[in-house]
């Protein structure tokens, strides 16, 4: 696998990371950096931890998870969606934001945009390519990526706050469709 594929790979994957993490940066009042790495880091690291799962399963579970990895992704990542659309229609005296990295929140969405990696790793073990250089590129880029889609997020947020959520809600919902219906 060359550096090209490797690179194109890299932000393939790690598009979900940045969309969900977009949706994160509209929630927050105020941009912190140290929220911004968090979540940066937790999708970074997953993405690159899933492919290297992924590889040590192998044939032998690959048909099971490729069955049902659409319909888990679907399912977390709609959830969020649907809870974005509830929260920006709810009627409230005071403005809440869930600006929320807690570890339990954290994993759901890092597993979630992360599960195609999964099948990812998987087909590294059936070509047999070396997971080293991908893991590295798909990890780093992840993180460069999520950093910025909080920021980018953050940012119209802060100009659009109700209309964001919305939109962050729609397109975490989109995004569920499009992978219920990948094969």
């Amino acid at each position: 696998m060359g550096v090209s594929e490797i690179l194109f790979l890299s932000v393939g994957l790690g598009m979900d990371a940045f969309a969900v993490a977009i949706c994160k940066g509209l929630s927050m009042i105020k941009m912190k950096w140290k929220n911004a790495i968090v979540i940066a880091l937790y999708f970074g690291m997953f993405q690159a931890l899933m492919p290297i799962i992924g590889y040590f399963l192998g044939n032998r579970l690959s048909s099971a998870i490729t069955r049902v990895d659409n319909y888990i992704a679907f399912f977390l990542i709609a959830s969020i969606g649907v809870n974005m659309l509830i929260e920006a229609f709810k009627k409230e005296d005071k403005e809440e934001f869930n600006d929320d990295i807690s570890i339990k929140t954290m994993i759901v969405l890092a597993i979630a945009t992360s599960l195609d990696a999964l099948a990812v790793g998987v087909t590294f073990a059936f070509l047999k390519i070396s997971i080293i250089e991908p893991i590295i590129s798909i990890g780093v880029i992840t993180f460069l990526l999520s950093l910025l889609g909080v920021k980018i997020g953050n940012v119209f947020g802060e100009k659009h706050k109700k209309h964001a959520q919305i939109a962050g809600g729609v397109i975490l919902i989109l995004i569920a469709i499009k992978i219920l219906f990948e094969n």
